[in-house]
């Protein structure tokens, strides 16, 4: 996916804003980081002095942010990490800097730079899905290099699929759906310390901690779901592994890996599904949502 245009992407979170100035190849050239501020109005102002940062020429800018994202109209809702109810971002930020804007929700975004990291050489594939353990669940498909968003823009928010009616209460209204266990703000709750609580969850279960081991089971149990729905629903070549709770690293994959295997002794089914083949981790040292969110301004569906 090149085009030998140079572009902008920026990455909105709840603590920061991460933007990286990528060439024609994709390849980022530069970057800037600088901690976000709530509010609308901040917002544009950080999204603008990040831009700035990285290039005076009116290149193309991607943008990825959390919340309801129209990414045809460029209009965000929800964002609640940042206090913005309502606001057409794309068209603020393209009036400040004078050339084109394009916003995706910050999973989609991640997912077209995870996929355009880890889905290359030896492993290019056409469909890669990326689950995101972050403090909530979600997912994004990406297939022949672009994002698929549905027909309401909802596909991959499978953190709101209730699996178990008699489980936690979802902020969404529902009972037992999977954010409420296979996420990192979940498991946070179930197992509350003072550091990442997923490694040590999983520290304190492989010695034996009995409380551990029962806490362990459930969320790798709902992860184990997660990623079956997922490749069950969309039966992509690659599944990416990413968000916070990612970062626990080969400890994780290995629980998961051993959950589907356990699935499979009873389940030819599972077995030919192959879903451990499939798996990979997202790269922890790269800025894929900001690379994601400038990649996603030359293919948009």
């Amino acid at each position: 996916m090149t085009d030998n245009i140079s572009r902008i992407g920026i990455d909105i979170g709840g603590t920061k804003i991460e933007g990286v100035l990528v060439d024609g190849s994709g390849s980022v050239v530069s970057s800037h980081r600088i901690p976000s501020r709530p509010g609308e109005e901040q917002v544009v102002e950080d999204v603008c002095r990040t831009v700035a940062a990285l290039s005076t020429d009116p290149l193309p800018i991607g943008i990825g942010i959390p919340g309801q994202v129209d990414h045809l109209s460029g209009k965000v809702s929800n964002v609640v990490n940042l206090r913005i109810g309502t606001s057409n971002l794309a068209e603020r930020i393209s009036k400040r800097t004078g050339t084109t804007v394009h916003v995706e929700n910050d999973v989609n975004a991640a997912a077209l730079g995870a996929a355009s990291i880890v889905a290359v050489g030896p492993s290019s594939a056409e469909s890669v899905a990326f689950v995101n353990l972050g403090t909530g669940l979600a997912a994004g498909l990406v297939v022949g290099s672009a994002i698929e968003h549905g027909a309401s823009g909802a596909l991959g928010e499978i953190g709101h699929l209730p699996v178990d009616p008699n489980g936690f209460r979802c902020p969404c209204g529902q009972y037992g759906c999977l954010e409420t266990v296979a996420s990192g703000g979940a498991v946070s709750k179930l197992w509350p310390t003072p550091g990442p609580s997923m490694p040590d969850l999983i520290g304190k279960a492989s010695h034996g901690d009995h409380l551990a081991r029962k806490v362990l089971g459930m969320v790798v149990h709902a992860i184990a779901d997660t990623v079956q729905i997922t490749v069950q629903a969309y039966d992509p070549e690659i599944v990416i592994i990413g968000g916070g709770m990612a970062r626990t690293g080969r400890p994780l994959m290995d629980s998961l890996v051993s959950e589907l295997g356990r699935r499979g002794e009873s389940s030819p089914f599972i077995v030919n599904l192959d879903i451990p083949g499939r798996l990979r981790l997202a790269p922890m040292d790269e800025p894929i949502g900001a690379i994601g969110a400038a990649l996603s301004t030359m293919i948009v569906r």
